[in-house]
């Protein structure tokens, strides 16, 4: 996802500054003037104090009043117009006072609310300054610094000790703790080897790296958490879109019987003056700011925290349905496990366990496998030289062979090794079947014809899949089935080590959506978390998508309504959670607003509530209700 030209990382992004902000200068300019209004006042100069005060009404006013004349060459009638209308109404029955007072009120929430929605937005792009502006790159046999952005895909970067490092790529060489708060939400250091992914804007420990870049510098992480969020941002949630449509019809109504209010007792003959001021007071009252604010506010706080928690949501209509969530459905492959296989046990016939890993890590560090290359991995990891081989060969279907330290080794399925006419021991046998039936896929290891040894490989559990059930209890999930294609062995096994009591395994993409569909059609919602191009159809199909979001495929998080960044499940049940509380949240507010708005009406007609009475009584509503969705800025 490409990053828009005010993107660049060499560009500084400062945060927005509070009199840098234009609604908050224009506040107190305004105030300036009205503070010494009602100091000529106090002295007597009541000539001079209209006139501060009207020169306060315009500076205080001109940015929300030229919304309102935008409004209307639009069509539509807005708080920006009913506030207008309000002062200017206030102005002409000779109450510049309240008139400016209002302007002034009115003015510093305004201000508030522009100021906090920039600052919660610029936390988010804040992150393009951890990306450092050049690369050192191996080029030509050297060293080269250069721009980041002429840093391409495959290229290899040397990243110093406690340097942030400049790309998206894989380690190459070297091995440290990378410190990815920033991106991924996780708060301790944690240790990367060889061949592990890393993010650009993450910053390295104590380790000297070599990094392979697999992203240009438009397309980084950074960049893709940037664009996301400020397009997630934009977009407007159900109980938004709910407010704003009757706002498009409740506003009018109040400005019309504003009007009907000072209109009908002049042409009755009744007491104008006094209907005419309380025209005035009902619009100050009736206009709909808190109600306004209410949805927007919140949600932009939510997804900003959720995406400095490495956790990305496409738009407030996906956080509220997440607050809504009552099933979900979770793929096993790279979801509930790492993706990739692991070596979990081995048997040593001849020699011990090291022997026997580091002989089967010759033949296959020339394979492509997967399996060949865990095998390859875990003898590394664990320290062992790996001697050289040669007359590599691949049997299709069957394992590798090939010449180490002298004589003929092969690495094969057990079917393959069988149909040579090996007899496998009884106890190596009988090993055999016990990994297998706990979902271990087995090779066996040869030295000619004779069996050193055999290896059991698995794709391992991730760390937090285990307490993830407990945990989406807790959070109110009342339904969590594993929906896989694998085989029902396979998918059991990893059932039984994640507490998963319903699984649906074999399927195909179509059964899944099928599934999908069925449970959505059950629960009213259902979140359906995934990695794989299989699962692209089901993450479309359900309420809420949620894609593994570094190891996820291209496919399933564009399907997706959600990403998690750093491939955490644990993250899984706290956005769950950041739903729910949003939810209350905006409740909270317009239940709060709607409220707020009855007790002032009724005081205008019923305690002769004065129109300054009635902007304190507005205007602090809404403050309190801007302060109330940022709560969810700051929980971590």
């Amino acid at each position: 996802m490409a990053c828009t030209d005010d993107c660049h990382s060499e560009a500084p992004v400062e945060a927005p500054r509070l009199l840098h902000t234009p609604e908050i200068l224009a506040s107190l300019l305004g105030w300036a003037f009205v503070v010494a209004a009602l100091v000529s006042s106090a002295l007597g100069a009541t000539g001079i104090a209209t006139i501060l005060y009207a020169v306060g009404i315009v500076a205080a006013g001109f940015i929300f009043a030229r919304e309102a004349v935008d409004g209307l060459g639009e069509r539509k009638i807005g708080i920006e117009l009913l506030m207008t209308v309000a002062i200017a109404g206030a102005a002409a029955l000779g109450q510049w006072r309240e008139a400016a007072l209002v302007a002034g009120l009115y003015s510093i929430s305004e201000a508030l609310e522009s100021y906090t929605l920039r600052r919660t937005r610029h936390a988010i792009r804040g992150l393009m300054a951890l990306v450092p502006p050049t690369a050192r790159v191996l080029r030509d046999g050297g060293e080269r610094e250069v721009p980041v952005e002429e840093v391409q895909a495959g290229e290899r970067v040397v990243v110093r000790p406690g340097e942030a490092i400049p790309v998206d790529g894989l380690i190459r060489e070297g091995a440290s703790a990378i410190d990815e708060s920033a991106v991924t939400g996780e708060s301790m250091p944690v240790d990367r080897q060889p061949g592990a992914e890393v993010f650009a804007g993450t910053v390295n420990g104590n380790g000297a790296l070599v990094v392979e870049a697999t992203r240009p510098a438009e397309d980084n992480t950074v960049h893709r958490i940037i664009a996301l969020v400020e397009k997630a941002q934009a977009q407007k949630g159900r109980a938004q879109l709910i407010v704003e449509r009757f706002g498009r019809i409740y506003s009018p109504a109040v400005l019309g019987v504003a009007v009907l209010l000072a209109l009908v007792p002049l042409l009755a003959g009744w007491d104008a003056a006094w209907w005419a001021g309380r025209a005035v007071s009902f619009l100050v009252a009736a206009s709909p700011c808190a109600l306004a604010v209410a949805t927007p506010v919140t949600l932009v706080a939510a997804i900003g925290s959720a995406a400095r928690r490495g956790v990305l949501i496409k738009g407030g209509v996906v956080l509220e349905a997440l607050g809504r969530t009552r099933a979900i459905a979770l793929d096993k492959t790279g979801t509930l496990t790492h993706g990739r296989p692991e070596v979990t046990d081995t048997l040593a016939l001849e020699g011990d366990e090291s022997s026997l890993l580091r002989t089967a890590a010759a033949v296959e560090q020339f394979s492509e496998h997967p399996l060949g290359r865990a095998i390859v991995e875990s003898a590394r990891a664990r320290g062992e030289t790996v001697p050289g081989a040669r007359h590599f060969a691949a049997l299709t279907a069957a394992g590798v062979t090939a010449e180490v330290e002298g004589a003929q080794v092969a690495v094969l399925k057990p079917e393959a090794a069988k149909a040579r006419g090996l007899q496998v021991p009884q106890d190596a046998a009988g090993w055999q079947a016990e990994m297998q039936a706990a979902g271990r896929s087995v090779v066996m290891v040869l030295r000619g014809e004779h069996l050193l040894g055999l290896i059991a490989l698995a794709d391992t559990v991730r760390p937090e899949a285990p307490g993830l059930l407990a945990n989406l209890r807790a959070a109110g999930v009342e339904h969590v089935v594993m929906l896989t294609g694998d085989n029902p062995g396979t998918a059991n096994a990893i059932a039984a080590q994640t507490g998963l009591t319903e699984v649906m395994a074999g399927l195909l993409p179509e059964q899944k959506v099928a599934h999908v569909s069925a449970l959505r059609a059950k629960y009213g919602g259902v979140v359906m978390v995934g990695d794989g191009i299989n699962d692209a159809p089901a993450l479309a199909a359900a309420s809420v998508g949620i894609a593994m979001g570094t190891g996820g495929s291209d496919a399933a998080l564009a399907a997706a309504d959600v990403a998690l960044v750093g491939d955490d499940l644990s993250k899984l049940h706290e956005v769950i959670l950041l739903g729910r509380r949003a939810r209350r949240v905006i409740l909270q507010n317009i239940a709060a607003a709607l409220l707020i708005v009855v007790v002032l009406v009724a005081g205008t007609f019923l305690a002769d509530l004065s129109m300054f009475a009635a902007v304190v009584g507005h205007e602090g509503s809404e403050v309190l209700i801007i302060l109330n969705g940022m709560r969810l800025a700051l929980r971590r």
